[in-house]
């Protein structure tokens, strides 16, 4: 089985130049954790997940050691993301991003996958244009056939 047999082909992906605030909106709408991000010409330049994005809200463990209260209360978490909400998110994307080909093996897939613990794996075509998402849910699925 090729990975064009089984991966999500109706995807979502974020532009380079959206905001953070798109790329959140964009996750609830799609029930989504995370995204490949495009340029104008549909490669695939990262992914983001909400992950990097409450690491960058999150205050590192140096500020919370000088603040009064060692765990942050949900005003400055807040605080932070308001002020990085208009940032494009090529700022907070992970730029080395694994991707398969349409005519990977399952098998390839999986052991992607499963070897560096990812929730998807954007997939590109013969083009190198992005063609879907192949996510642990679609490889489990795939597995049962």
């Amino acid at each position: 089985m090729r990975v064009i047999d089984f991966m999500e082909k109706d995807v979502t992906a974020i532009f380079i130049d959206e905001t953070v605030e798109e790329f959140i909106h964009a996750c609830v709408r799609q029930l989504r954790s995370g995204m490949p991000v495009v340029n104008s010409e549909m490669y695939v330049i990262g992914v983001v997940t909400e992950s990097d994005i409450i690491h960058a809200i999150i205050p590192s463990y140096m500020e919370m050691l000088h603040s009064t209260a060692f765990i942050p209360d949900t005003n400055l978490v807040k605080k932070r993301l308001d002020e990085i909400k208009n940032e494009p998110i090529s700022n907070y994307m992970t730029k080395k991003v694994d991707v398969l080909k349409t005519t990977d093996t399952l098998l390839s897939a999986a052991t992607l996958v499963i070897k560096r613990g990812y929730r998807f794996v954007p997939v590109i075509d013969e083009e190198d244009h992005l063609a879907g998402i192949a996510t642990r849910a679609n490889l489990l699925e795939a597995l049962l056939k």
